[in-house]
This record gives C-alpha cells, sequence and structure tokens, in this order.
C-alpha cells in the first residue's frame, strides 16, 4: 500500500537524520562534520517534504523541535569548536541547506505566469497535497501533460490529518468527501460532468473521460476542477456562474486514489485549454506550496 509505504520512508528518514546527528557527536571531528551535515540535510528535506499528513501535521512540527533540541544536547555534550580547516564541510553544509530551501520555495521552472482565484473551498483547514512551482514539490502534476502548477487539495480534520484513518476504504472517512466546491471566479461552463463513479481507494479510473469535472471559460483563462462527486455537479454546461457559487462536491472520480480536489488553470490560447500555458494559481493573493497549510484567516 502506497500510503502506508510514504509514512513509513517519512518516519524512516526523520529517524535516521536524528540517529546521524548523534552518531556525529561520537566521532572524530573531521568525520563529525560531514555526518552532521548529512543529518541536517536529511532533516531538512523530511521536514519540508515528508508525507506527515497521512499520520498528523502536528508530527512535523513536533519532530522539528525534537530534532533541534536533540542536536543542541549532543552538541552541548561535545563542547566541541569548529577548527578553521573545516571550512569544506561547512560549505558542503550550507550548499546542501541553501539548494533544499531554494527547490522548495522557487522550484526548477523560473518565475511562472500567475492568476487570482478566490478559494473554492470553505469551512476549515486545507491541505496541499501536491502544488507548487515544479520540481521538486509538484513532482507528480510535473511528469503530466500541462499540468506542472496543478493543485491537489484535501481537508484536515481536528487531529491534523486528512481523514479518520491513515488509510480507508471508506469514502466518509477523509474529510473532504462531500465538500462544497464554489466557482473561483466568475465566467462560463463549457464543460460540466458527474455520471461517472467514485472510487473506492485506493481503485482509480485513468482517463480525462472518468472523472467528473467542472470547466470554467473567461475573458483570459480556463479553470479546470476535478474528480467530483458522483451526481454532485450543480451546474450545466452553458451556465454562466460568478465568484463564490456552488458548482459541485469533491468526490474521488478518475485518476484519483483518495478524495480530494484537483484544480489547474490554463491561459486562453488559440489551441485546446489543456494544450495552453499553464498558469501558477494564487488564491487570495496568495500562492501555495507543497504541504501548506490553508487556513480561513489566511483567505
Amino acid at each position: 500500500m502506497i500510503t502506508y509505504l510514504l509514512l513509513a520512508f517519512t518516519v524512516g528518514l526523520a529517524v535516521l537524520s536524528i540517529f546521524l546527528f548523534y552518531r556525529a557527536t561520537r566521532q572524530p571531528l573531521k568525520d563529525a562534520l560531514f555526518t552532521a551535515a548529512l543529518s541536517v540535510s536529511l532533516g531538512l528535506f523530511i521536514y519540508l517534504f515528508g508525507t506527515w499528513v497521512f499520520l498528523s501535521i502536528t508530527c512535523k512540527f513536533a519532530f522539528g523541535i525534537i530534532y533541534l533540541l536533540l542536536a543542541g544536547i549532543f552538541l552541548w555534550k561535545r563542547k566541541v569548536k569548529l577548527r578553521a580547516g573545516a571550512v569544506w564541510y561547512k560549505a558542503i553544509l550550507t550548499i546542501l541547506l541553501g539548494a533544499a530551501c531554494i527547490l522548495y520555495f522557487t522550484g526548477t521552472t523560473g518565475t511562472p505566469r500567475t492568476v487570482e482565484l478566490d478559494f473554492p473551498l470553505k469551512k476549515g483547514r486545507y491541505f496541499v497535497l501536491q502544488g507548487g512551482k515544479g520540481l521538486p514539490t509538484n513532482i507528480f502534476h510535473f511528469s503530466l501533460r500541462g499540468a506542472i502548477y496543478a493543485m491537489d487539495i484535501v481537508k484536515l480534520n481536528k487531529n491534523g490529518t486528512r481523514g479518520n484513518y491513515i488509510f480507508s476504504k471508506r469514502l466518509e472517512d477523509y474529510a473532504i468527501y462531500g465538500d462544497t466546491v464554489y466557482s473561483p471566479c466568475s465566467g462560463k461552463v463549457i464543460r460540466a460532468y458527474g455520471g461517472n463513479p467514485d472510487n473506492i481507494p485506493p481503485n482509480m479510473q485513468r482517463g480525462p473521460k472518468n472523472t467528473n469535472m467542472v470547466l470554467i471559460e473567461t475573458d483570459s483563462f480556463y479553470v479546470f476542477m476535478g474528480h467530483l462527486k458522483k451526481d454532485g455537479v450543480f451546474v450545466q454546461e452553458g451556465d454562466m456562474v460568478v465568484t463564490g457559487q456552488p458548482l459541485a462536491r469533491v468526490g474521488n472520480s478518475g485518476f484519483s486514489t483518495e478524495p480530494h480536489l484537483h484544480i489547474q488553470v490554463h491561459a486562453k490560447e488559440q489551441r485546446a485549454w489543456y494544450a495552453s500555458t499553464p498558469l501558477y494559481i494564487h488564491f487570495n493573493g496568495k500562492g501555495y506550496l507543497l504541504n501548506e497549510v490553508i487556513r480561513e484567516k489566511n483567505l
């Protein structure tokens, strides 16, 4: 099961990063600096990119606090002073940490064109399961044609996780299932379909025709929202909609292993919407990256 494997990978690397720092405190200084650099880089990577939401996003912050405390204790007990000759180790650490942060916050696709939308969900805390400006934060969508800035959004319950269990075959166990999707902009509905069944996790149906969807056309861009609930699409093709109008309910149709809202935006050009220039989404003036929480107060 991919969910358990990803979670085990996250927890395993978190534990390994702490162990490496502990090991560094017991090594000769010439070896300890490299081990510590590896530990910090690994810890930062898993803090930013780990699948903590499968357990609880609280665990992410707990790991960060525990790591800093243990690192401080290890260093205090050893009470070492770095020698001037260790400049290469410090340089490696700086490069690794800097690269991880730069890739996370900027991606690898340069400066994307942006689009301003209203957030299409309400009443709760939401989480960016996939999203960002390219690699490495949006690695799955980056591999799909035209979807490099697409976002997958789930809802967090009071425990900071996306469902009642790490994995469940019951759709109702996922916090976002059945949530109302509101129009993020004003425009014309040019495609609307809600007849496909919701997948029972982890099953999915590949192909663009297997997902329930709403596609909105404006004067300058298209907004696609997919994986909607069976018989949960409220609008029809040709309808004019306004920002904030209810459109559908979140489901699990199409190429989706669990309930979430998929949204992507493309510029309006003289070609098929999905082949047009992808746009990076700003919700209420702010762009969001992988593993970020979207709170009502931020909107």
